[in-house]
């Protein structure tokens, strides 16, 4: 596939949002032009996605986290590749994309450290209550009561790709006992890091502190439930640094009120930006964050380097299976 002059990538990931760097650098060497579309904005419209990318020009998107379904998807006549900076593809319509030929990439390797770094971030703050004691210190309060420790408490990580394996590193380093649920499992590195393999049932009923870092589908949605709350221990805290459609909100929102649940950690919503009124922004004993976990400088940079080149790769038909998600169209060897 050669490239033209006019050939266009629009620019989705929204914190590279008019800002020039060495991905775009990459892209003109290619021969392809940056665009952005007119506004920045979370919660990007279906409609106005498809609108942005019907100019036939346009032969690939680096994107965010906006929803290109299949209705996106086909009205997009000129699109060759959808290239995410990031690894979540719950938002594309993987199947729609493949029947039109559009190739859609990730960036593994890209995040991992931040986003288990962020996870410890709100482990953090929620086991010491920084939020807490900090409105309480300027208020005149000063309160001294004993917080919770991470050490020796157990530590349940659900899933271990990169990210789960990064964030049992830190917890090793933290000195936590560590339960694991994956369905292919390490066991070099499990013994290495001293963590326990176990079902999913009896990582809730023991462990202290439960993350979760496991793709969003239809088998893992609501993965955290009525049911599955119940079975943790009272006062246990929840982090969610993965996608939100793994919690059924309403049901965490019941636990934390009930004092089943002690406290959450909340980088990700089933409805994002979440909406002001939700009791979640009402609860002390929740930390929230707008879906940053995965981006900092240092991630965000490699992501966006990691998604131009896997586009020119694509291109020129110099395919990667490990970034390429629909692997039906690789050509057959």
């Amino acid at each position: 596939m050669n490239h033209q002059t006019n050939q266009k990538v629009l620019i989705m990931a929204t914190p590279l949002y008019h800002k020039e760097g060495d991905y775009s650098k990459i892209l003109r060497d290619a021969g392809l032009e940056p665009v952005f579309p007119p506004e920045c904005k979370p919660g990007v419209s279906e409609e106005e996605l498809a609108t942005w990318l019907s100019d036939r020009s346009i032969v690939a998107v680096l994107a965010g986290g906006e929803p290109y379904t299949r209705r996106v998807i086909e009205a997009a006549p000129g699109l060759r590749i959808i290239s995410r900076a990031g690894v979540g593809t719950d938002s594309v319509d993987i199947q729609a994309a493949t029947e039109r030929g559009v190739f859609v990439t990730i960036t593994p390797g890209a995040n991992h450290e931040a986003v288990a770094e962020h996870t410890f971030a709100l482990l953090l703050s929620l086991s010491r209550q920084i939020l807490k004691r900090d409105h309480e210190v300027r208020r005149g309060i000063w309160n001294r009561n004993p917080l919770l420790p991470l050490r020796g408490k157990t530590l349940g990580v659900v899933g271990m790709g990169r990210i789960g394996r990064a964030v049992i590193q830190r917890a090793h380093a933290f000195g936590m006992r560590i339960l694991v649920t994956e369905e292919y499992p390490d066991p070099e590195f499990l013994e290495r890091f001293e963590a326990e393999l176990v079902s999913l049932e009896e990582l809730l009923a023991r462990s202290d502190y439960v993350t979760l870092h496991v793709p969003l589908t239809e088998r893992t949605r609501h993965m955290i439930n009525r049911r599955t709350i119940a079975l943790m221990k009272q006062g246990a805290i929840l982090v969610n640094t993965a996608r939100g459609g793994l919690v059924c909100e309403s049901d965490l929102i019941e636990a934390l009120r009930s004092g089943q649940l002690g406290g959450a950690g909340l980088d990700v919503f089933e409805q994002e930006p979440l909406p002001t009124d939700s009791p979640l922004a009402q609860m002390e004993n929740v930390v929230l964050a707008p879906h940053v976990a995965g981006i900092d400088e240092r991630s965000m940079y490699e992501m966006a380097v990691g998604a131009a080149r896997n586009i020119v790769n694509v291109l020129h038909m110099n395919l990667d299976p490990e970034v390429i998600v629909n692997k039906e169209l690789l050509p057959a060897i």
